[in-house]
Formats: C-alpha cells, structure tokens, sequence
C-alpha cells in the first residue's frame, strides 16, 4: 500500500502510517530499529532496494531522506515537505517513508525525521550518498546510535580514510570495512592451522580500492609486521599472501567469486569469497549497534604507514617502554597467528 503526502508534514505522515497499518490489517508496531537513509534521487532506488532486503532479517521503519536542490532562489526560499508511505508488501517486512525536502527545510531534516523515530528503538544512519566528513557531528547521526558510510562512493576513497580516522567517534563504521569480513575470517583461520611467525604482508587489489587499504591496516596493526599494497586489475581485492618462517600463506582470488587458499605443507582448496551485495554488507551492520573497536584500531592505523616496520609492534614499545623492560623475556614473543585469530569478528 502507498500513500502519496504533498506538502505534509511529520504529523501527518504519522497519521498516514497508522492508517497504512489499519487498512493492511496489521496495527501493531514489530519493527526492531529505524533505519534512516541519507541519500539522492540517483541513488535512491538501489539504496532502498538494499534496504528492503535487509528488512527480511531486521525489521525496521524505514525512513529515506532525499534533498532535493531547488533551481529557482525563490523555489530555494520556500520550504516544503513531500513524503512517501509505504506499508505491507511495498514496504518489505517493515514501513518505508521516502522524504523528500525542498528549500530550507533541507538544512533541518532532523526536525523532520525525529518525530517519525520508533521510540525505545536504535536508530541507524546510512549515508547511502555524500557522506560528512564528521558523521558523528551530522544533525542526522547525531540522532544515531550506528553511522554507517561507504569511502567507496567518495571522489577520493583512499584521502577520504584519513579524514574518518582523524573524525572517528565510536559507532562510526564503513562498509568499505564490511566488504574484508569474510577475508578477515579466511585468513584468520588459515593462521589458526598453523604455529608459524608471520613475517611480513603482501595485499594485492584494484587501485583505489578502500577495502583494500583497510584490510591492510588491519593486517599491520594487528600483526605487527610490514605489509606491502601492490595494485591488480580487480575485482576488489584479489590476493593476500603472508611470508611466515613455515612457508607462505596465500589467498587469492581472480574473478570475484572463488578464492584459493594455499598453506605450505598443505594441498590447495577452494573457498567461496564471492563479493557480497549492499544488501547482505547492511543486514551485517544491522547485527551490531555497539561500538566496533577492531575497526577503529585498523582505521587509525593510518594508511599512510602501511609498509613500516613493526607497525603496531613498534608503537606499543614506545608507548610502554616500562612495562615491556619488566616482563620476562618468555613473555615477549613476535607477531603472530593468535593476534590475527583474536581480531577476526567484529
């Protein structure tokens, strides 16, 4: 069911849902969070088509907030509220509210959306398009208690990384980070097969690729060992190969949907990595609505320090040069799988 609202208002819309509700038969509210789409008419329709499938694992109300640039200074000085409801089969397994805002409004769109909010339920901001810099200080996510953005939509993916470490406020989360899950997981259990030292890192993906630069990071920090960035062809990112003093350990992947993971001493095996839809990469975000602080550390990491010696490692000695002085010389070991093993979920 939808119902077209010229010119309305929040209150409004609220009444329309409830009637939405009452006309398809289902007036009771089993929705478990809001998600609030920040995004643009280009965009819009696979951004909700995304969000719709997400639903069928997280029911929730929906709310896409469009900002539509006027052509005219007096269209520009005139505010207006335009809305969308959807209800039912329209509407996945929750409720949609499509917003679109003209003039100055589109400088108050928390005014808008705060009053459509579930009450006594999260609230997740998706930047599905033109991300802050700051999502944290957004009037939108401030709303939040989960950020959502994507560096991959960004004019300069790899620059933009920078500014979200430098901005990062816990709950921010990229799904530029969400796309490594599975090789994260992969390679984390390749190390757990072994008792090796790893010794250095070689990630191999498509230029320009954050994914890429994160996964790096990751391996950096947490392993404390040099890794290298080599450009590929893509799709995304095609191989990791790690340097241990067993033999090496690669995972590779060519064509976007079928890795091979190869362990010295051990036969070669195929393993599903397919690159996954916005759709599954929103359902994982939706999970989890705490802080993900494994995030954080690869993130702040700096991409610019990728390819140091000691990484991570490095850092803590200077860090805690006493701490380190008074352990027992048993207790200091080099980088190695457990610290990958440790870092794998979220």
């Amino acid at each position: 069911m939808k119902i077209d609202l010229t010119d309305t208002t929040s209150s409004k819309i609220n009444k329309a849902l409830v009637q939405g509700r009452r006309a398809i038969g289902t007036p009771a509210v089993g929705m478990v969070l809001t998600l609030v789409i920040v995004t643009d008419e280009e965009n819009a329709y696979d951004a909700l088509k995304a969000a719709n499938e997400a639903s069928r694992e997280h029911p929730s109300r929906t709310l896409v907030v469009i900002k539509r640039v006027s052509r005219s200074p007096r269209d520009r000085a005139k505010a207006r509220l335009d809305a969308e409801v959807r209800v039912g089969t329209a509407a996945g397994t929750g409720e949609t509210v499509i917003l679109r805002l003209y003039g100055e409004v589109i400088n108050h769109a928390q005014s808008v959306v705060l009053p459509l909010l579930l009450p006594d339920a999260p609230v997740v901001v998706w930047w599905a398009a033109n991300a802050p810099l700051d999502p944290a200080n957004d009037p939108l996510g401030a709303l939040a208690q989960r950020r959502v953005t994507d560096t991959y939509a960004a004019e300069h993916p790899v620059q933009e990384l920078s500014a979200r470490a430098e901005a990062y406020t816990p709950g921010d989360t990229d799904l530029s980070w969400t796309r490594i899950t599975p090789w994260r997981s992969m390679l984390a259990a390749a190390l757990d097969q072994v008792e090796c030292e790893v010794t250095s890192v070689e990630v191999e993906g498509e230029e320009f690729n954050p994914s890429v630069e994160l996964l790096g990071m990751w391996l950096a920090d947490r392993l404390g060992v040099p890794v290298k960035r080599s450009v590929s062809a893509g799709p995304g990112l095609t191989g990791v190969k790690m340097e241990t003093n067993c033999g090496p350990i690669k995972l590779g992947r060519s064509d976007g949907s079928l890795a091979s993971l190869s362990i010295e001493g051990q036969p070669d095996r195929a393993v599903a990595l397919k690159r996954r839809d916005t759709a599954e990469l929103i359902a994982e975000e939706l999970r989890r609505l705490d802080p993900d602080d494994t995030y954080a550390s690869a993130l702040k990491f700096g991409v610019d320090r990728l390819g140091e010696h000691g990484g991570a490692q490095k850092n803590a000695e200077k860090e805690k040069p006493e701490v380190e002085a008074d352990k027992p010389a048993a207790a200091k070991k080099p980088a190695s799988s457990s610290a990958a093993k440790k870092a794998a979920s979220k």
